[in-house]
């Protein structure tokens, strides 16, 4: 289905629906919502996570925790968003792994998170993310990002790296030394202000024309609210400078990266470094997928997963 109307475009998936707002998902800015309107988890509301709102170091954020109080014989994923991404981008796959927990918060200043007062980094907000789990009684984790996440991911597994067992990395790259995309995408994508451009509709319509066709039956995953001015820059802020490159041969965890064949964004070549670069790495190439393979692939999406979370330990393959 593809249906535009108006200031959003709707895109239909199996039994889920996404909305992206005009200034959107990985595009600049938006006015924020009503905060009010903002699906928080609800009974009845579309996510099954127990959501709060938790003061860590400074900062206020929304947090999505799945299954944490279940017994479980796997770590909880914890997972970081790509840029400007809320939790509900994600939910589907969070309700989809039944099997074991999964926590991840909106980053100041995205989804229902309050604007940061001062920037952050990558070291600051891995603290963060730590304190978090400390907070939840977490110990070990299965780390997990996606694009803007993926660094952060990184950055995370090697900061804290005891506390860590296996890393997946999704359409992302090293940072400052990454292979570009294409230009123009990515000069867009830079403009806060900006609205999400056309190009970046069309490679996500382009990427559901190849989209898995099985339904699941999961919770609605609402609209997915654009991150506000503050939000958005600051994320861009944090990566500047940035890169994991020179500290990836010291990643000694296993690691599965996964890349769309024809992403614009973060080309394939940055995948094959970063499995070339880290000691115990894995590459999968969703083949005619672009940026958004996690959405519009989800049946390989889970099986990759499931095979290398509970693989033998010690080994990506």
């Amino acid at each position: 289905m593809r249906d535009f109307r108006g200031a959003e475009s709707v895109i239909g998936f199996g039994d889920w629906d996404l909305h992206l707002p005009a200034l959107g998902l990985f595009g600049g800015a938006a006015q924020r919502r009503d905060p009010r309107r903002a699906p928080r988890g609800e009974p009845g509301g579309p996510l099954s996570a127990e959501v709060s709102f938790e003061k860590v170091d400074g900062l206020e954020l929304r947090v999505a925790r799945w299954r944490l109080d279940q017994p479980s014989e796997n770590p909880p994923i914890l997972f970081f968003n790509g840029i400007g991404a809320n939790i509900e981008a994600v939910a589907p796959l969070a309700e989809a792994l039944t099997e074991r927990g999964f926590i991840m918060f909106d980053m100041p200043g995205a989804g229902e998170s309050p604007d940061p007062v001062v920037p952050y980094n990558l070291f600051t907000m891995s603290w963060t993310a730590m304190t978090l789990l400390e907070r939840f009684g977490i110990e070990t984790v299965d780390v997990m990002g996606m694009s803007w996440g993926g660094a952060i991911a990184q950055h995370f597994a090697l900061q804290h790296s005891i506390h860590v067992r296996r890393v997946v990395l999704a359409a992302t790259s090293p940072g400052m030394l990454m292979i570009p995309g294409d230009p123009q995408m990515l000069a867009q994508m830079a403009d806060p202000t900006s609205a999400i451009n056309e190009m970046l509709v069309r490679e996500y319509l382009t990427a559901m024309d190849n989209a898995d066709e099985s339904k699941r039956a999961r919770n609605s995953i609402g609209n997915i609210s654009a991150p506000s001015t503050t939000g958005y820059l600051y994320q861009l802020m944090a990566l500047a400078g940035w890169t994991s490159l020179p500290a990836l041969p010291f990643l000694d965890k296993p690691v599965l990266v996964m890349m769309g064949e024809n992403d614009p964004i973060v080309p394939l070549s940055n995948g094959k470094l970063l499995a070339g670069s880290l000691p115990d790495a894995r590459l999968e190439v969703f083949e005619d997928a672009g940026h958004l393979f996690l959405m519009t692939h989800p049946d390989k999406t889970m099986k990759l997963l499931r095979e290398f979370l509970d693989g033998p330990e010690g080994e990506a393959a």
